[in-house]
């Protein structure tokens, strides 16, 4: 409990800010969703056979997942804001479509009749009689339309529109509890928060909720958009970072400690980046030295002149257990060694991210080409099956290919793959736990992230990097390391060309210092 007040506080000003930013999702979104949907709810009313059809469409959006509907949205609207807004409007149409549609259907036939005859219009009819007495099903709409969106508004982090699901997502990667709780808490108070309000609200007097409704429906506009200009930083150069680089100690944090350097940096997902730096909504990213979208978006890789990151030499990590029960594990993904170098990595992933091939034929294909199969001895073992996790990104997918294609050709062992695990805590920790038995590490991550031992070892020799993480992996946690794969997938800054009008910087010291020469 110390430990999360000590990241409340130390994080105070960043959780402020997203809290306002998750306001203005959900503001914003309940704001379109009740101008569409209370009258699309009274329209249906008077339409009754086409009831069933709208109420069947804005359920349909409710059954969508959310991931899966953000993933649909990007290519046309791109990412950020707008998409977020408007996912989290077609979630909200359901409670407030459906709770204003059986509000009026419930009022009494014979009150409405009643106010006909005394000589009511229609529209009299609608506002002095059938909606005052909807109000309290149409209010359960609201209440419900709110929780529903503050919820889900966590996940407009996905698409680098902010929000408190920036720590979730972070603490995720990082397998780190304050920084989820950092981004849950106050999201679900958010929520009770909220209902409470709308909950007191509903007991006002009708005519004065009807002027409190009023004010709400006006200045919400003005909350959400304020909520965006609230200041998050003077910088002209915007980055797009995924949440893991922006926690990991040798991810962002390290470049302000060895480089000062400092961006206005937006949270988005892995696969996000390369998107938004094509689009110009940032203007640095991430990546890795041997990504294949290098070369397919002809990207500028920074020179990383002053050593922030450390080697990253790939390398398969097992259980010891394991490779007592199965020593040829071993020799079978020694094959790889010195076959897979960074040109021939980075060529891989290119088929993979750009070329749209699948990680199993990709890595069939290059294990043919290499003479690696099909296998020319069998090894014979009493494991009976072995499983195989990865990260969440496509080289990690293709190495498990390979892992499987190799142990499966020249063995008995029936391979499991659990791939998509996420960061690298949670594949560490499933790897700790036995639930998987070898996934694809790298020295740099194993030295910095794992082992946190950086000032123990010398980052700019990749040679002691590795054996030190090699001895300490047995040491600490009984876990070996197998020999390197050949390539080294160093983390890289990287730009468009043509980003910046004058100057080009080719390092990341240059870049630092065009971005100080344009604050003065």
């Amino acid at each position: 409990m110390q430990a999360l007040w000590q990241f409340f506080s130390s994080h105070a000003d960043d959780l402020w800010e997203q809290t306002l930013e998750h306001l203005g999702l959900t503001f914003l979104s309940l704001f379109f969703a009740l101008m569409v949907g209370v009258p699309l709810g009274i329209w249906i009313v008077r339409k009754e056979r086409l009831a069933p059809w709208v109420n069947g469409l804005v359920g349909m959006f409710q059954t969508i997942p959310s991931i899966a509907l953000l993933g649909f949205l990007i290519p046309i609207l791109g990412i950020g804001v707008k998409p977020a807004i408007f996912a989290l409007f077609l979630y909200a149409l359901l409670p407030i479509v459906r709770n204003t549609y059986t509000g009026i259907k419930e009022v009494a036939p014979e009150v409405k009749d009643a106010a006909r005859g005394i000589g009511f219009t229609p529209i009299q009819v609608l506002q002095k009689v059938e909606l005052p007495l909807a109000l309290p099903v149409l209010f359960a709409g609201i209440r419900t339309a709110t929780v529903i969106n503050v919820g889900v508004a966590t996940l407009a982090a996905y698409i680098a529109a902010g929000g408190l699901g920036e720590y979730i997502f972070a603490g995720i990667a990082l397998n780190n509890p304050q920084m989820i709780l950092a981004g849950a808490i106050p999201a679900a108070l958010l929520a009770l928060l909220l209902d409470q309000l709308l909950a007191a609200l509903q007991r006002l007097p009708l005519k004065t909720l009807s002027r409190v409704m009023l004010a709400i429906l006006v200045s919400v506009p003005v909350i959400a958009l304020a909520s965006w200009a609230w200041p998050s930083g003077t910088q002209e150069v915007t980055a797009g970072f995924p949440p893991e680089f922006t926690g990991r100690p040798d991810g962002y944090p390290g470049l302000q400690r060895v480089y000062g350097l400092d961006l206005e940096v937006k949270s988005m997902n892995n696969a996000l980046m390369y998107d938004a730096l094509k689009a110009g909504e940032v203007d640095v990213i991430s990546g890795y030295a041997t990504d294949g979208r290098v070369k397919a978006y002809n990207l500028k890789v920074l020179e990383d002149n002053l050593h922030a990151f450390p080697p990253y030499d790939a390398i398969p990590l097992v259980r010891e257990e394991v490779l007592e029960q199965f020593p040829a594990l071993e020799t079978i993904l020694g094959r790889l060694g010195g076959r897979l170098p960074d040109s021939v990595m980075a060529r891989l992933n290119y088929e993979a991210d750009f070329l749209k091939q699948e990680p199993q034929e990709i890595a069939q294909r290059f294990l043919i080409s290499q003479h690696l199969l099909p296998a020319d001895t069998q090894y014979i073992t009493t494991l009976k099956e072995l499983t195989i996790g990865s990260k969440i990104f496509t080289e990690q997918y293709i190495l498990v290919e390979m892992f499987r294609q190799l142990i499966e050709g020249y063995t008995n062992v029936e391979v499991v793959a659990q791939t998509g695990l996420g960061g690298t805590k949670i594949c560490f920790d499933a790897l700790t736990a036995g639930e998987i038995d070898v996934y694809p590490e790298y020295t740099g991550t194993a030295l910095l992230v794992l082992l946190k031992a950086d000032s123990l070892v010398d980052i700019t020799r990749p040679q002691q990097v590795l054996q030190f993480v090699d001895s300490t992996m047995v040491a600490r946690h009984e876990l070996a390391v197998l020999p390197p794969l050949g390539f080294n997938n160093t983390y890289a800054l990287m730009m468009r060309q043509g980003t910046f009008m004058e100057s080009e910087p080719t390092s990341i010291s240059e870049l630092v210092q065009l971005i100080q020469n344009s604050g003065e």
